[in-house]
């Protein structure tokens, strides 16, 4: 349990940019956790959130030498052209991360809490599939034009614009999190015109107080 430390949770679809608003707020001395790396990391061989994983979607989803085939998870379950079965399959996807991911999220929000932290940002992109919005004292939502994501979807990943449309169509809308976040910030001109969306964010949770 978080006591004193303020918590911000920062989310967005794919492609928003939410590293580069990461970027600008530990540019103020505020830590930020990469919960996509923790994910990676939950899901090492050995790990229980992989053993988890192949019990479910089947040892198709391993590399040869045992690791998660990420992009293979990824087109299994979020390029299911039937969208029931496409939502069956990302709600177990959820239901095994999201567990394991939650739990190194608190133990690296106790660390920052004992070294001192008035501050965290925590970055994820399931922030409210996840469950872990209610956990967070203020909301960060970053959204993008659509042309913007889709570019930048496919400079990261190196895959097809129809398969970074999918990918943008299966998660939460634009609208969403400008009705459900504390603050919006726009991102589709990289991190120069971010600097001063994240100063007001601070001056308004009274950070520089």
């Amino acid at each position: 349990m978080i006591n004193n430390m303020r918590v911000i949770g920062l989310t967005g679809g794919t492609g928003a940019g939410k590293g580069e608003v990461s970027l600008c707020f530990m540019s103020h001395g505020i830590k930020s956790l990469d919960t996509d790396k923790v994910s990676r990391e939950v899901c090492l061989p050995g790990k229980p959130c992989l053993n988890e994983l192949v019990e479910y979607f089947g040892e198709g989803i391993l590399l040869s030498d045992g690791k998660l085939d990420r992009r293979g998870l990824a087109e299994l379950v979020f390029g299911e052209e039937d969208p029931e079965k496409r939502e069956v399959k990302k709600n177990a996807l959820n239901r095994i991360t999201h567990r394991h991911i939650i739990d190194a999220i608190n133990a690296w929000l106790t660390e920052r809490e004992k070294a001192g932290d008035a501050l965290a940002v925590v970055d994820a992109p399931q922030l409210f599939e996840s469950g872990f919005d209610r956990h967070c004292d203020y909301i960060v939502g970053v959204i993008a034009d659509e042309k913007v994501r889709i570019r930048r979807i496919i400079s990261r990943d190196s895959i097809s614009e129809e398969t970074a449309e999918k990918r943008i169509r299966s998660q939460k809308s634009d609208q969403f999190f400008m009705d459900s976040c504390d603050f919006i910030v726009y991102n589709n001109s990289g991190i120069d015109a971010l600097e001063g969306q994240v100063e007001h964010i601070l001056e308004k949770i009274n950070y520089f107080a």
